[in-house]
């Protein structure tokens, strides 16, 4: 981390450390935010984004890249990489609800119990209980909005039905379903102002329709390669 805080703004040292395979959770969360800085320092000082607008772009990739690299080892322990963020002031409402719609429930349930200076078994245990009022509890100590009970309620019947066809298996994107069960469950709800977590979630519908046209294109393409591999034989 020293190293980092001090040479991060060099691109070979950032490259050098990225490569190493036991660089933990948080010092790759550090690098990816150096990373973030440098890049948006270089699209607005060459005015292909004004300033607000490159900091904002590098701001939602910055947590997108959090989030995957916090899937990229489900098997450590995710609590030094949240406390990390807590210590940047990263760790916010629209990080933590990315996690929850990526499949992360490791993050999400870390950082909820590092914000609400909680044990992680009884967050996980008031979680998963299936009672509101316990749940509820905990976003209040966290200090998030009322209108964050909502959304994370609906993701999280969502969740426990996606269990059973192994949709959240994979963490580290955006689950197009659940992002889509979200923004219905903010359209019924009328608790609080919802209208930030509204335009959040339309934005993450878009990401995630995206990704999955990615993905379908790339496996539309790897099954033609196929098939030509099979035709030339």
């Amino acid at each position: 981390m020293r190293i980092i805080d001090r040479f991060g703004h060099l691109g070979a040292i950032r490259e050098a450390l990225f490569a190493r395979p036991d660089l933990p959770l948080a010092a790759r969360g550090a690098l990816v935010r150096q990373l973030s800085g440098a890049l948006t320092d270089f699209v607005a000082d060459r005015a292909w984004l004004a300033r607000d607008r490159a900091e904002e772009v590098g701001r939602e990739e910055c947590e997108k890249a959090t989030v995957t690299i916090a899937a990229l080892h489900p098997d450590h322990d995710v609590r030094p990489l949240i406390r990390h963020l807590r210590a940047g002031g990263q760790l916010t409402a629209d990080l933590i609800l990315r996690a929850l719609l990526s499949g992360n429930m490791a993050m999400f349930e870390g950082a909820l119990a590092e914000l609400a200076g909680l044990p992680l078994r009884r967050v996980q245990a008031r979680i998963r209980d299936g009672r509101n009022t316990g749940f509820r509890a905990v976003l209040d100590k966290a200090g998030l909005p009322s209108s964050a009970y909502v959304v994370f309620r609906e993701v999280l019947t969502a969740a426990q039905e996606a269990d059973y066809d192994g949709e959240f298996a994979e963490a580290g994107r955006l689950k197009r379903r659940m992002v889509e069960r979200a923004l219905m469950g903010c359209k019924r709800c009328d608790i609080g102002d919802v209208e930030p977590l509204m335009i959040l979630l339309r934005r993450f519908a878009t990401e995630a329709a995206r990704e999955d046209a990615r993905m379908n294109c790339e496996r539309l393409v790897a099954g033609h390669g196929m098939e030509l591999g099979r035709a030339a034989a």
